[in-house]
């Protein structure tokens, strides 16, 4: 069983650096967590550096705007490291390939950035002439399902084609409803075999620009023993953890909280057993366990 925790002040003073998520322990879509920012600026006081790490698949500037509308203090975390930081690199990597893009047709953050990086932006073709494909998310999430998408899938692997996949998440839940993310559709491309690149958790080059961000912040190389992430989704959170050398902490209260949370109803309790089967289940073993991020 993992260790279950009141309060991050109960495992604080074993790390310098907390990797934390931001959907789903900081805020939840519509609603910013105000327990979360206050543990993680008590963190800071106590001289330890706070990293956000998504993956949203918008630049980190775009999520510090956000987080600012939502009322998250600037004080709660000393940088934010996104997917879709990840995904301009992969972007300006394939400077003069043509791209299909599977997303919302407003969602246009990283096209901007690149452009303002390199003076060019992306350019865009059909399927049959794209030369690989991005998928940042669902063209309407509030229709849609992974499914909608088998048909555009088979002609992008009939050709062969490089998927980027612009936020590995399945779901992520807004103001209580789950909702379907990019990585829900870059599984199904998986599964008939094609070729996929993921820029977020779990995946290493996310977590070394978080440790970069936590270095400068400290002055100093951390110890990736003494770093902690902090997440609601075991796929992402804690498996990234433990590929990449840190302990880390399941927020229950998240994506899994039917699962974990009896009657999943607000403020309930962990459900111990529950929690130990689904440990179990899903192969991976966070180091600890909250439901909620609070000091």
């Amino acid at each position: 069983m993992p260790r279950l925790l009141s309060g991050l002040r109960e495992v604080a003073p074993a790390y310098d650096v907390i990797f934390s998520d931001v959907w789903g322990v900081m805020h939840n879509g519509a609603t910013a967590f105000a327990a979360a920012s206050d543990a993680l600026s008590r963190f800071r006081a106590k001289g330890g550096a706070a990293v956000l790490i998504t993956n949203s698949p918008a630049p980190s500037r775009i999520v510090r705007a956000q987080l600012d509308q939502l009322g998250v203090p600037a004080g709660a975390y000393d940088a934010i490291v996104s997917s879709g930081d990840v995904t301009v690199s992969l972007l300006m990597a394939r400077r003069g390939k043509t791209l299909f893009h599977i997303g919302a047709a407003q969602e246009t953050g990283l096209f901007d950035e690149v452009e303002a990086l390199t003076g060019e932006r992306p350019r865009f073709a059909p399927i049959d002439e794209a030369d690989y494909v991005l998928c940042t998310g669902f063209i309407d999430f509030h229709r849609e399902t992974p499914q909608d998408y088998d048909d555009r899938l088979a002609r992008v692997h009939a050709r062969g084609l490089e998927f980027i996949c612009a936020n590995p998440d399945i779901v992520v839940e807004v103001d209580g409803v789950l909702s379907y993310c990019a990585g829900a559709i870059a599984e199904r491309y998986e599964r008939l075999g094609g070729a996929v690149v993921q820029a977020g958790k779990p995946f290493a080059p996310i977590y070394e620009r978080a440790l970069a961000f936590a270095a400068k912040a400290l002055g100093r190389t951390p110890e990736r023993a003494r770093a902690l992430a902090i997440g609601d989704a075991m796929r992402t959170d804690v498996a990234g953890a433990i590929r990449n050398g840190f302990d880390s902490v399941l927020v229950t209260s998240g994506i899994h909280r039917e699962e974990l949370h009896a009657g999943a109803q607000e403020g309930s309790a962990i459900d111990a057993a529950a929690l130990r089967q689904f440990v179990e289940e899903a192969g991976l073993r966070p180091t600890a366990a909250m439901a909620q991020l609070s000091w």
